[in-house]
């Protein structure tokens, strides 16, 4: 039983109408499913993908009117999105500059060329260059060339106060493997690698024990969430984590996956996600996105919920 890579990374925008023209029309990606959150129908859930939704590409947004993240241990601290090769790395330095914010140099972190940026509310992003590595699927309408355009999710950086307890999880109940360490940015980051590994399927860890805890808000990541392939294995990582004693969501049905959520020792919040049904379960593939998408069992409550939404 293996998770296979990442699933996709939630983040908080306070800002839903820039947020979906900074990551549609800024970073090309593709807007490809519309939805709320299904916890509270007040909020946006914005899905930025690749072409054809591929799960491990989805950068997603929750619309929260939250004050700005106060940066700290014990929490996503850098999200990768992987790009291929070194002039795609040139092009995005030039791009990003010309968009304004802040953007740093093309640098090699870990054996590969990385450009790290924030977006307009300071959510920290890194491209990693992953080599063309695996399939990619542009997506036609996006402003930016195919060639140039994010493959997806790439390394998920952690900050954490103790590493002993996030590891004890990480390879002793999520079965990952510690692969490697390198140091950067003045640490020294320890990799943890699932399935197949690669840029797709990790995570870097930092410990900094001295750095006082951060306050979730905007600019920041609420959750990070884990691939299994199907239900079968879905079921049994649930039977795995009650086995084992951690508390648990329970299963939860999203509609376009299923989750099951725990927080990690140092109070991280992870979700284990199916790849399937997918995106296009209830809007076609050429029109994912253009609409408000409610799963069925929100679906009677839909003027009620689009009456309390912000235009976008």
């Amino acid at each position: 039983m293996q998770l296979t890579g990442i699933h996709h990374l939630t983040a908080i925008s306070a800002k839903p109408r820039d947020n979906l023209a900074f990551y549609t029309g800024t970073l090309g990606m593709r807007l490809v499913k519309k939805t709320v959150n299904q916890d509270d129908v007040s909020a946006y859930h914005l899905f930025y993908a690749d072409g054809k939704a591929n799960p491990g590409t989805d950068l997603t947004f929750f619309d929260f009117p939250a004050a700005p993240e106060r940066r700290g241990s014990n929490s996503i601290s850098r999200t990768g999105l992987r790009v291929s090769g070194e002039k795609t790395l040139g092009f995005w330095r030039d791009r990003l500059r010309q968009a304004g914010g802040h953007t740093g140099d093309v640098v090699e972190v870990d054996a590969r060329l990385t450009l790290p940026f924030e977006d307009k509310e300071g959510q920290r992003l890194v491209l990693v260059d992953d080599g063309g590595a695996g399939p990619a699927s542009p997506w036609e309408k996006s402003t930016v060339p195919p060639e140039h355009q994010i493959r997806g999710l790439g390394p998920i950086m952690l900050t954490v106060r103790d590493l002993s307890r996030t590891e004890r999880v990480l390879t002793g109940v999520m079965t990952m493997r510690r692969a490697r360490d390198y140091a950067a940015y003045g640490a020294h980051i320890h990799v943890f690698a699932m399935g197949e590994g690669g840029p797709a399927a990790e995570l870097h860890v930092l410990e900094s024990k001295d750095v006082a805890e951060a306050r979730q808000g905007a600019g920041g990541v609420h959750h990070v969430a884990f691939r299994t392939p199907d239900e079968a294995q879905y079921h049994a990582w649930t039977a795995r984590l009650n086995e084992l004693g951690i508390r648990n969501s329970g299963e939860i049905d999203r509609f376009y996956f299923r989750s099951l959520y725990f927080r990690e020792p140092n109070g991280i919040l992870f979700e284990i996600a199916t790849d399937g049904p997918g995106f296009a379960t209830d809007e076609p593939m050429e029109a994912l996105g253009e609409k408000l998408a409610l799963p069925p069992f929100l679906e009677p409550r839909r003027a009620q919920i689009e009456a309390g939404l912000k235009q976008i």
